[in-house]
């Protein structure tokens, strides 16, 4: 009897993550997000070399070269595009949660809001930036559905009251197996559909600092609703875990490589 009571204990719990018509409660969707959030957190330093192709009706397709740069333990991050020429030098820098570019061209600096298209491409701050969905937005439960071969978890995300955020409304598709976000959509205030990304390869790599895994997208696949032929593929490479100089993240460093 005590292992009948078991079985039908352990298969409550199955059909609660995975049957339909079972909801998951509000604390399993915010433990589902802090797992999202402390699987791409170090506790230290992160810097990746990411390619960057962007498609554009009407223009020819381009190809950037950034380095991204963060530092989660302080919520800073540096983007400093490498190429093409245009871009060589053009950089954002988070800080005090604002978000700064700046133009070697002109020599200036310019704050940008959450909805800064970095580079002219369909990718945003949060692409590159840890994540913080927990902290930034309130979860309602979407059901349980199929996408493709995957099984997951449709989760929808309303931002908090007083959260600088690019879009206020995301809807995530999260792995049931993985717990790994699978496709994202993100939405106007008014209802509108803005962008839609899918997170075909996951991977992780061992961090000292953290003494535990760092996951990353390898790939990020974005189309652009509101432009329907416009779209951004993102590549991240060359993830390294090791300590950064301790001041680089600030304007003048951020400069002095733009010379």
């Amino acid at each position: 009897m005590i292992r009948l009571a078991q079985f039908f204990t352990a298969f409550s719990v199955l059909l609660s993550w995975i049957g339909p018509g079972f909801a998951l409660s509000e604390v399993e969707m915010q433990q589902m997000l802090r797992t999202v959030d402390d699987r791409q957190r170090n506790g230290g330093d992160y810097k990746a070399l990411c390619y960057i192709e962007t498609k554009e009706k009407g223009k020819s397709d381009v190809v950037y070269d950034a380095v991204v740069y963060r530092r989660d333990i302080d919520d800073k991050l540096m983007i400093l595009f490498l190429r093409p020429k245009t871009e060589q030098g053009k950089g954002y820098l988070r800080i005090d949660k604002n978000l700064w570019m700046y133009d070697p061209t002109v020599g200036k600096w310019e704050r940008r809001t959450e909805r800064e298209r970095i580079g002219g491409t369909d990718s945003r701050r949060a692409d590159f930036d840890e994540s913080r969905l927990a902290e930034e937005y309130t979860p309602t439960y979407g059901g349980a559905e199929k996408l493709g071969k995957f099984g997951v978890h449709k989760i929808m995300l309303t931002a908090k009251d007083g959260v600088d955020v690019a879009f206020p409304v995301v809807h995530l598709w999260l792995d049931q197996t993985s717990g790994n976000v699978l496709k994202r959509q993100e939405f106007a205030l008014s209802g509108r559909l803005m962008r839609t990304a899918y997170y075909p390869k996951w991977t992780k790599l061992f961090s000292e600092s953290k003494n535990a895994e760092v996951w990353y997208p390898q790939e990020i696949r974005i189309y652009d609703e509101v432009e329907k032929n416009n779209s951004t593929v993102v590549l991240i490479r060359e993830v390294d875990l090791r300590s950064l100089d301790a001041n680089m993240f600030t304007k003048a460093w951020l400069e002095s490589k733009s010379r």
